[in-house]
């Protein structure tokens, strides 16, 4: 009997003690999530480069644009597309996925 109470009066005053460090630690978790409250994520910068290989699967908003519809795109030249990735422009080869040319902030 007397382990039990010591056992139960050394919970007792360790359970006091450790309450506010868990719910400083709930509390560092929820702010580090996204809150609606504070409106939409920053956009990020798109992730390409002259000279990368594309990955379409790195690319938000992935498609092939016709260039007709665009201004400030060119007619590309043979063996080369225009690709949207976010709201950028890419000049891509077709055979080897190497990008040509990046012009930021298109659509």
């Amino acid at each position: 009997m007397n382990k039990f109470l010591a056992t139960v009066a050394a919970i007792a005053v360790a359970l006091p003690a450790a309450t506010p460090a868990l719910a400083q630690h709930h509390d560092m978790r929820r702010d580090s999530h996204h809150d609606a409250r504070r409106g939409p994520a920053k956009v990020q910068p798109n992730p390409f480069r002259k000279g990368q290989r594309f990955d379409m699967r790195r690319a938000p908003n992935y498609r092939v644009v016709d260039y007709h519809q665009y201004r400030r795109l060119s007619a590309p030249p043979r063996g080369y597309h225009w690709v949207r990735s976010g709201n950028d422009a890419l000049l891509v080869a077709i055979g080897t996925g190497v990008i040509a040319s990046v012009i930021a902030n298109t659509f």
